[in-house]
């Protein structure tokens, strides 16, 4: 199988896990609505309608979002953080570190990130994404090495979607470029990667 399709196959797989939770996750809460039990809410505001979200465009401005997340850096496992910001409705700023444990050697990708949206109404909010960060390549233990710290620059996009208004389930497909040297061959050379991850995006609004 080619690269390309294998690529293209894991994008439509992750599109529709997405869309699968979001049906199981949204639909028992439908069908349960009227089953008032006798919990008490962590958040008050959501008691009474959990699932619904508020009218209009979802409101970005000032919110504060933790995202855990899974995924691939080109063929291997990789596992992320990311905490990003909104000071305006359309702009977000991001810090991510996640880490690639591969088999013969396993590394650490910390990063900056500028995420661009244009809010729209309803659940889902797709979103445009550029940075810069740097990698930590860690020998495997059969190798007597010192780590290799490489620049790398992220771009690319996503989709949220919104179960309610301070939960989603978020998937990224970027292009990480890699900057580093290729044996005795001279000068910088790029390696491209592509960056694959599904997660759940926990959010909260913080007033200024």
């Amino acid at each position: 199988m080619s690269r390309a399709l294998l690529h293209m196959n894991r994008i439509a797989a992750l599109l529709a896990l997405l869309g699968a939770i979001a049906i199981a996750t949204i639909a028992p809460a439908c069908a349960t609505a009227g089953d008032k039990a006798a919990l008490e809410a962590l958040n008050p505001e959501l008691a009474a309608h959990p699932y619904r979200l508020e009218p209009g465009t979802y409101p970005f401005e000032h919110r504060l979002a933790v995202c855990p997340a899974f995924g691939f850096l080109g063929s291997e496992r990789l596992f992320a953080m990311r905490i990003e910001y909104c000071p305006t409705k359309w702009l977000g700023y991001e810090g991510a570190i996640a880490h690639n444990p591969g088999s013969s050697v396993h590394a650490v990708l910390h990063s900056f990130s500028v995420n661009l949206r244009h809010p729209l109404t309803g659940r889902v909010q797709p979103y445009a994404s550029g940075g810069y960060g740097m990698i930590l390549v860690f020998p495997g233990l059969a190798t007597n090495a010192d780590p290799v710290t490489k620049n790398a620059l992220t771009i690319g996009g996503g989709m949220e979607i919104y179960i309610r208004n301070d939960l989603a389930l978020r998937a990224d497909f970027k292009n990480a470029t890699v900057f580093g040297r290729q044996g005795n061959r001279d000068g910088i050379v790029a390696y491209n990667y592509l960056q694959e991850t599904i997660g759940l995006t926990f959010s909260r609004t913080i007033q200024p």
